[in-house]
């Protein structure tokens, strides 16, 4: 690649509104973000204890926390049933199911590479 190509190709990226990976990844990359994702692409409506137990690390404050900005991001949604006691379930929106297969290519990468890593 000349000089000038590769100056041309990393334009993109600093321009910090504009980046589209800057600022399309960093809606989902979190500590949490995606595992959270592909415990919802497993489950089709999964009640906030359930997203807890399986990702038994995660404090309900962040787990909070990360839901909500999931769902601000429309990645996922939250439904609530006027039930006694109130029923929370939380789902893939259509946006979030289209980013599976991307992040499920980085969950295989990553089971075939982690001890490379670690």
């Amino acid at each position: 690649m000349r000089p000038l190509e590769l100056q041309e190709n990393l334009k993109k990226y600093t321009c910090i509104d504009k980046c589209p990976i800057r600022n399309v990844i960093s809606k989902f990359s979190g500590k949490w973000h995606m595992l959270i994702l592909c415990v919802l692409a497993e489950n089709e409506a999964t009640r906030f204890n359930a997203i807890g137990k399986a990702i038994p690390d995660i404090s309900p404050k962040v787990l909070t926390d990360t839901l909500k900005s999931l769902e601000r991001d429309n990645l996922i949604c939250r439904k609530t049933y006027m039930e006694i006691p109130p029923r929370v379930e939380y789902s893939l929106t259509e946006l979030g199911k289209s980013l599976m297969p991307v992040l499920g290519g980085l969950v295989d990468w990553a089971i075939e590479n982690s001890d490379k890593i670690n």
